[in-house]
């Protein structure tokens, strides 16, 4: 049986991403037209709106670039997300890179001048806590 995947719905064409945009990853189209992966933004779960001020973690919070504190959005809306990734049978994930909530490895650092550190997006890790395995748009899987 072929591995079920959540994916940032930015990725799967959806314009969720801050600015009204998206990150469209032709891989992960098909597999939303395949039936195969269930597209999900926690941002927008969250109660976020599209767009958006940019944010970027910071330590354990989730700051925009206006100063506000959104960790709260954040972090309701990855608990969602990962709620409907388990309930759709989803065991692995293709999430956006960078992003404070899809991003792993390697973030944003909070400085809103594209400066890349080590770490975790919100739902990341998250995901990364419940047993997902993790993939993004720039390291594919190799299978699906």
């Amino acid at each position: 049986m072929s591995t079920r995947y959540v994916v940032s719905a930015c990725l799967a064409g959806e314009r969720c991403r801050y600015d009204g945009g998206d990150n469209t990853c032709a891989l992960v189209v098909r597999l939303v037209e395949e039936g195969r992966a269930v597209s999900i933004c926690p941002e927008v779960l969250g109660g976020l709106e599209t767009p958006r001020s940019p944010c970027e973690r910071v330590g354990d919070r989730v700051m925009n670039r206006d100063g506000q504190d959104v960790t709260l959005a954040f972090e309701q809306g990855a608990a969602m997300a990962t709620e409907m990734a388990r309930m759709e049978g989803c065991a692995a994930a293709i999430i956006k890179s960078r992003s404070p909530s899809c991003g792993f490895g390697r973030i944003y650092d909070g400085s809103f001048r594209h400066v890349l550190c080590a770490g975790d997006g919100v739902w990341a890790a998250m995901l990364r806590a419940e047993g997902f395995a993790l993939y993004s748009e720039e390291s594919l899987p190799d299978e699906p």
